[in-house]
């Protein structure tokens, strides 16, 4: 062992929290588990009573772009506990879906309002400097 000579004892339980992964997990819709910061129901403890944030889109732009932050966050909440649970049928189904969507809303939303990364600029100039910058807050909101 590495710390034989030290006679230290290493209790992995410390480092791991005591989670029972095996159990079912009730998964949310993605805005809520966007606006909760966490897709699984079971798994959520607000602090000290607090309750979250709710968005209140003030445009079909912004409503749009809040749809695509949620299924993104979803996408990535899946996929980490996909690493663990990779034989999960079910929470892959979910994350293929919601890739789905994503991508199709994506294709939506830079028809509609331009690209909504670098590599979404597809006409033939470099468009991606016509949008608004986040500081330039054109939008009404913090995001668009």
């Amino acid at each position: 062992m590495l710390f034989e000579d030290n006679m230290f004892d290493v209790n992995l339980s410390l480092f791991m929290p005591d989670v029972d992964f095996s159990r079912d997990n009730k998964i949310l819709e993605p805005m809520e588990g966007f606006l909760r910061g966490n897709m699984f129901k079971d798994e959520y403890v607000p602090y000290k009573n607090l309750t979250y944030f709710k968005l209140n889109p003030s445009s079909e732009k912004e409503k749009m772009l809040y749809k695509v932050m949620a299924l993104s966050f979803a996408i990535n909440d899946l996929n980490l506990y996909l690493d663990l649970h990779p034989d999960k049928k079910d929470v892959f189904d979910l994350f293929k879906k919601y890739s789905q969507e994503k991508e199709k809303l994506c294709n939506e939303y830079e028809k509609l309002y331009g690209p909504l990364e670098v590599t979404g600029t597809t006409g033939s100039k470099f468009d991606w400097i016509d949008s608004p910058w986040p500081w330039e807050n054109k939008g009404g909101s913090m995001y668009v």
